[in-house]
């Protein structure tokens, strides 16, 4: 927030007296942040069309302009990924099939060690696309419902048990059961299959995705609340980050506008700093804040006789959030391709063989 920012009464609550405090200048973190996801948008749609075109060039018997398979669609085999490094770790080989989604796990998992869960904040698609559902719910219907707390407790256990379910089976397979499942026909063609799941979407699927649409306008981040395991191991993993959200207690003013602004619903304006694995850092609570210096995205305070000496040099500011996630994604994309580690290297005709039958090759579980 800007230093030059002129003093003026903000209403406080006090010991029910106002304070004289410095009114935070015009907060630019929102913005930047809606740009990010524009980019992370529009590079995922780009990476999707190439892999389309990638397939129905198979399916039409490879005729036609050859397109290269794009790598980035790994970053939807979030499964495929943990699998991956986990064989990684227990055999120090990297694997052979879908590395990417491998590498890009290990960059987004990064970013939750340095940045919180900035990844669901700043760069997720789907969190970007359910964000645009509440507040469009939002913009219409003047607010969005409150899920009781019992129930809302309750349903956040959901996704608890999902990344658990998961974990549980991985864990449970060695390594070589994990490299034959992935160089099988199945785990071959994840990609395929996962586009083939949209392309092929029944009755049923329609029905369930659009009533996720529909609360999803209605409940704030319905899906990351409630039934995304991917983002409760980036929140897990996000609690030895030594970035936080922090609160300086005597400038702020209790006037509450951090917790209504919170899209994760977390009580900002009673704690000291917010430790929750539901912290995305995007930082709305901090752009919503209207005394200077009161809250803001930080490091440890390091001691210091005023307030405001102790946030300095610590505060991460909105452009520095984003080079951090720009370095740790370009960062990892690189060494990959420099490694060898990027593209899954498997023989055309065995993609040839397999992508026009996609929907023949089942599960081998």
């Amino acid at each position: 927030m800007s230093t030059h920012a002129a003093n003026s009464i903000v209403p406080g609550h006090e010991k029910g007296k106002r304070k004289l405090v410095r009114r935070a200048a015009p907060d630019e973190s929102q913005r930047i942040r809606h740009v990010v996801q524009g980019v992370f948008v529009a590079l995922n749609v780009w990476i999707g069309a190439q892999f389309v075109a990638w397939v129905r060039w198979f399916e039409r018997g490879g005729h036609g302009w050859a397109m290269s398979r794009p790598a980035g669609v790994e970053g939807w085999l979030p499964i495929a990924g943990l699998m991956n490094l986990k064989y990684l770790l227990v055999t120090g080989r990297a694997p052979a099939v879908h590395p990417a989604a491998m590498f890009l796990l290990i960059g987004f998992l990064l970013m939750s060690v340095l940045m919180k869960k900035a990844f669901c904040g700043w760069l997720c698609p789907v969190g970007t696309f359910s964000e645009m559902l509440w507040k469009a719910g939002q913009r219409v219907f003047g607010r969005n419902l409150e899920v009781p707390k019992w129930l809302d407790h309750q349903l956040r256990g959901l996704k608890y048990l999902l990344l658990g379910f998961f974990v549980f089976v991985i864990a449970w397979m060695p390594a070589e059961a994990l490299k034959d499942f992935m160089a099988g026909p199945y785990g071959t063609i994840a990609d395929v299959k996962m586009l083939d799941f949209f392309r092929g979407i029944g009755v049923v699927g329609i029905a369930v995705i659009g009533w996720l649409v529909l609360l999803s306008v209605f409940i704030k981040n319905l899906w990351c609340r409630y039934l995304c395991p991917y983002g409760v191991l980036m929140g897990l993993v996000s609690l030895v980050s030594p970035v936080k959200i922090r609160r300086d207690a005597e400038a702020c003013i209790d006037c509450g506008k951090c917790s209504r602004a919170c899209p994760s619903q977390l009580r900002v304006d009673k704690l000291v700093q917010i430790r929750s694995v539901e912290c995305t850092a995007c930082m709305a609570c901090v752009a919503s804040c209207p005394v200077e210096n009161a809250l803001q995205l930080a490091l440890p305070p390091r001691k210091a006789e005023t307030a405001v000496a102790r946030w300095r040099g610590l505060v991460v500011r909105p452009p520095a959030v984003v080079a951090i996630l720009a370095a740790i994604f370009l960062g990892v994309v690189l060494v990959a391709r420099m490694t060898g580690h990027w593209q899954t290297h498997v023989p055309r005709d065995v993609y040839m063989q397999l992508v026009p039958h996609a929907n023949e090759v089942s599960h081998p579980m």
